[in-house]
């Protein structure tokens, strides 16, 4: 999408949802300031803040977080996130979004390394 993104992650060990999400959310949006610092500064400017710990603020604060609790749930999400560059009118097919999984899931297509199916 081109203003959010979703993601259905497995926690491992003992990690807590809130540290993973946070700690998530910091590191890409460092690395995402410094790519734009390098190659958009205009778009960079557009995220700047008048804060008194941040200079630029990429992701909005207090991000949804949804616990998946059942199948049922997971596939509802799946199927949500899957449609949503369909329903914003980015491409006629789940599958032909370059950035979702659904060409992971319907066309067996593994572009992205980190991706495992959700029945393992």
């Amino acid at each position: 999408m081109n203003n959010h993104l979703h993601i259905i992650w497995q926690m491992l060990g003992n990690h807590k949802p809130e540290d993973v999400q946070r700690d998530f959310l910091k590191y890409t949006g460092q690395q995402i300031k410094f790519y734009l610092q390098k190659n958009n500064r205009s778009l960079l400017e557009k995220c700047k803040v008048d804060a008194k710990d941040r200079q630029y603020q990429i992701w909005k604060r207090k991000a949804l977080s949804i616990e998946i609790y059942s199948e049922e749930v997971m596939v509802q999400k799946l199927n949500y996130i899957h449609l949503n560059p369909v329903k914003a009118g980015l491409v006629l097919l789940p599958e032909e979004y370059l950035y979702s999984s659904a060409a992971f899931y319907e066309l067996q297509f593994e572009q992205f390394s980190f991706l495992t199916h959700y029945k393992g």
